[in-house]
């Protein structure tokens, strides 16, 4: 059986207890808008169709950027990138945080657009 994914989401991790001003600074940096979800944890930067969902998220690691991977079948899309040499780091409430060999995290979640398959690839397993 194939499975499909494509890449989902551009997330901003922060390293902030108040996600307020970085929410304001990257919607106003890329000419959007921005709104803090009401656990503080999350903000959904208005998308523009035919572009990847963009997030600014609180964390307590480190600042920086990764990927999401979005799929109809997480299991199945993380072996396939363990065949690529990414290795999984942790499973965190239904999505699996993954590492490339480069070093970067990236995460494989379920599928965030409303569009989904639309521009997928799919795989054969």
């Amino acid at each position: 059986m194939a499975h499909r994914s494509r890449l989902g989401c551009l997330v901003i991790d922060c390293q902030t207890d108040d996600l307020g001003p970085a929410t304001r600074f990257w919607a106003a940096a890329l000419g959007v808008t921005g709104k803090v979800d009401e656990d503080g944890k999350y903000a959904v930067l208005a998308d523009r169709k035919g572009y990847p969902k963009l997030l600014v998220q609180a964390v307590d690691h480190a600042s920086r950027v990764h990927l999401d991977i979005e799929t109809d079948d997480r299991e199945a899309e993380a072996v396939r990138l363990e065949g690529l040499g990414a290795k999984v780091i942790d499973r965190v409430r239904g999505w699996i945080v993954m590492e490339a060999p480069t070093g970067h995290r990236f995460c494989i979640v379920k599928p965030q657009g409303d569009d989904f398959p639309g521009n997928a690839r799919e795989w054969d397993e």
